[in-house]
Parts: structure tokens; sequence; C-alpha cells
């Protein structure tokens, strides 16, 4: 569907949702979207915190046991081009449903493996409908929203994965501490079906939610400003994820406050995300490259301050809020530079986006390690994400540098 077309298609929902009560409609329907992505944030960061646990119940080591979070990512790596383009002709409504309930059933196996063989393909089968869920997701939001919002749009949908860091889980974390690691799988896969419950009645039939041939979908792969934003993107978030897998250690080790300040500093880590995607959401609205430069250059400050001062309690706290918002400024900036790329698909972008930031957890967490067992300190894993923040930024200046050239000539 060309981009004009598609905008046609969405105003028609807006004009239509208006006659009744429009507010409410919408409001429905986007909480909807954001009550999946609130699902999917807490089955993918819960599993962090309730690591230690199944790899106790199976007696494995934890470096053993991290093979199930690995399985989770490389299922979104791997799930969001492949599902997206097998499903490009689907109805975006339809897509999201489906999407749900392998989400609800890999969740579901999750909770009843027997052993880490079982456990790591359930995650994985978990893992490939993230991509294509806030792919399909932005699409139908942008609809509802109205036409040149889509960076409000995807910041919306993605709200509810920002506040899985803050509520969903800890709240996880703590079940499976009580009740056993299994309820937490278990109560994910509940979720997920009032999440699909409120997708099938709150999300309106519309022809505007309509897929196209697969070749539409595919041609985009062909535009080498999609591959150079996600390479952006892999990079230079990859330094949420330097930061966030060590705050733990960040907090006992080198704060030395008591381990029961390691929820508050994850929720507050959650809570700058969450901020931070609000504000990314309106300014990759109102100008093409402001919250990549700005989310990237002041997360470089904060991340600078954080490793050479983190060791302070004082410093610590304001500088883990710090970096989830500087960080998630930039994040609806990438989807919406994406789109403008190959408007004629949506979705696959969107999925591309949510890859490239699974390719910056991996990137991110290995490169913190490797500094970290390198001898430099636990707050060196700050300064492997300043360099890879550097390296995404520069790679975007770069690009925005060749954009002005070739429109010049």
């Amino acid at each position: 569907m060309h981009e004009k077309a598609f905008d046609g298609q969405c105003s028609t929902i807006h004009r239509h949702c208006s006659e009744g009560d429009i507010r409410r409609k919408r409001s429905l329907a986007l909480f909807a979207l954001a009550l999946g992505s609130f699902c999917i944030g807490t089955s993918e960061f819960a599993s962090m915190g309730i690591l230690q646990l199944f790899a106790a119940d199976m007696r494995i080591t934890i470096p053993r046991a991290t093979d199930a979070i690995t399985a989770y990512a490389l299922g979104v790596v791997i799930g969001a081009p492949l599902v997206t383009l097998a499903a490009a002709s689907l109805n975006r409504r339809t897509l999201l449903l489906g999407l749900m309930a392998l989400f609800a059933a890999g969740n579901l196996f999750s909770g009843m493996a027997a052993n880490l063989g079982m456990l790591t393909v359930a995650r994985f089968i978990s893992g490939m409908p993230q991509g294509a869920y806030f792919g399909a997701g932005a699409v139908v939001a942008s609809c509802l929203v109205g036409p040149g919002s889509g960076g409000r749009a995807f910041a919306l949908v993605m709200t509810g994965l920002t506040i899985a860091t803050i509520v969903g889980s800890p709240l996880a974390t703590f079940l499976g501490q009580t009740l056993g690691w299994r309820s937490t799988y278990a109560t994910v896969a509940g979720l997920a079906i009032l999440a699909l419950l409120a997708l099938w009645s709150w999300v309106p039939r519309s022809a505007a939610f309509d897929g196209g041939p697969i070749t539409q979908e595919l041609g985009s792969l062909r535009n080498i400003n999609v591959w150079g934003t996600m390479l952006v993107a892999a990079l230079g978030v990859a330094s949420i994820f330097a930061v966030y897998t060590f705050i733990g250690p960040f907090v006992t080790d080198e704060a030395l406050l008591n381990p029961r300040w390691i929820p508050f500093a994850l929720a507050l880590f959650g809570i700058g995300m969450t901020v931070g995607n609000l504000i990314g959401g309106r300014l990759a609205d109102g100008h093409p490259s402001r919250g990549l430069v700005l989310g990237f250059g002041s997360a470089l400050v904060v991340l600078a301050v954080l490793a050479v001062c983190g060791s302070s309690a004082a410093v610590l706290m304001p500088a883990l809020f710090g970096v989830g918002l500087t960080m998630m400024m930039a994040i609806p900036t990438i989807q919406v530079r994406l789109t403008q790329y190959a408007p004629t698909a949506p979705t696959l972008m969107g999925a591309m986006n949510l890859a490239s930031l699974n390719v910056a957890n991996a990137i991110g967490a290995w490169s913190g390690a490797h500094a970290i067992a390198s001898g430099y300190g636990l707050l060196s894993a700050a300064w492997a994400g300043f360099a890879l923040t550097m390296l995404g930024l520069l790679v975007f200046l770069f690009s925005l540098r060749r954009s002005s050239r070739l429109a010049v000539a």
C-alpha cells in the first residue's frame, strides 16, 4: 500500500471514530495494544529475575541457564522479519490476535518445561511474536492517533514495555520467588490471554489495517538507509543493556547498598525509560533527527558521570534514571526514520526496529561483561556503553551528512 493511500484510509478511521465517543474508543484500543506490550516486556525482563530459580530447580549452572534467555532474544531477532513477511497479507488486527495467542502459548509451555531443552524451545517460541507485534501495533496505533503522529503512536505501544520494567518484572519476579518460577510464566500467559481478549474487543475491524503483498515488504530491505538506521539502533541503544544488565552489582558492590535497594534501582531505571519514551515520541514527530541526536548526546554525558562517580549512591540512582530517559528518547525517532525510508512496509520496519534493539541487548550485555572481565571494574560497563553509543551517534551523523550531500547534488 502506498503511503498516501495508507494515510487516507487511516484518516477515514479517525473520522469515523470521532462519530460517537472517539476518545473512549481510541483509548481502549491503545490500552489493549499497550497491555500486550506490557505482557511481552514482563516476560522478557522477569526471566532475568528468576534465572537463579529455574537454574536451581533444574540443577544446572547459571551460565547454562542463560541459554533460555538467549533463546528468547534469538526468537525476537529471527521471528521479527520471518513472521512479519509470512503474515504480510494478513489484516493487522488479525495478525495481532494470532501473535498474542502464540505468545500466550509460549509462556504457558515455559511454565510446564521439564528441562532446560524444553524451556529453551519454549522461550524461543515466546520471543518470535515480539518484533511483529510491535510492528503491527505501531501501524494500528498510527491509524488511531491520526496521520503525522507515527512517533507518538510507536511510543504509546512501547509504553507498555517500559512500564513492565517498573511494575511487571519486579512483581513477576517476586511471584516467582514466593510461589516458584513456573508461576511467573503461568501468570504472564494468563495476562496474555486477557490482552488477547482486549485486542479482540477494542481494536476496530477495518480494511485500513489490511496487509499487502510480500514483495512490497521485501522491497524495503533493498534500501541501504534502512540497514544504516538499524545499525545506528543496534550500536547506539546498546548502552541501555550494558548498564541494565549490571544494576544489581552496581548497587551492592559499588554503592555498597543493601540488596533491598536493587528493585528500587530497577524501577527508577524503568521510570526513566517510560518518561524518555513519551518525550521521544513527540520529538520524533516534530523533527526528523532531534530526538536521536539529543537522546544519544545526553546519554553520553550521563554514562560518563555514571562511570566516574557511580560508586556514590547519590550519583548512581539519578544516573540510572538518566540513562533510561536519554536512551529511550531516541527510539521513536529510529522508528519514524525507518518508516520514512520504507513507507510501504511500516509493519516490517517496526519489527526490524525491535530486532535491532535485541541485537543491542546482546551487544550491550556482552561488551559490559567483557569490560568487567578484563579487570577494569564494574563501572567499566558504563564506559563500554559510552563507546557503543558514541559509535552509533557518529554513524548517524555520517548518514545525515551523506544524505545532505546527495540532496544538494
